[in-house]
């Protein structure tokens, strides 16, 4: 498939919660959630390092990731 995965922040329930979007769907307008961190799973953002293994590129994500910046997105969204 195509679309992106997210981790977002619920305001109604104080909680983060994980969930994917089809195309290019915006998170916050689609489902409420306002984003915290986002993964693009369309093939073209991983094609050329990863071919069409998806497992890696998503599994390399996690080491890329800024969770500072994560963390300051929560800390801002639950003003």
């Amino acid at each position: 498939g195509s679309g992106w995965g997210w981790l977002g922040y619920d305001k109604s329930t104080d909680s983060v919660a994980i969930t994917t979007c089809f195309n290019q769907d915006p998170l916050q307008a689609t489902t409420g959630l306002v984003p915290l961190f986002g993964i693009d799973v369309w093939e073209h953002a991983y094609y050329l390092d990863y071919k069409n293994v998806r497992p890696d590129y998503v599994n390399a994500i996690w080491g890329l990731a800024n969770w500072s910046d994560v963390e300051a997105r929560l800390a801002a969204a639950k003003k």
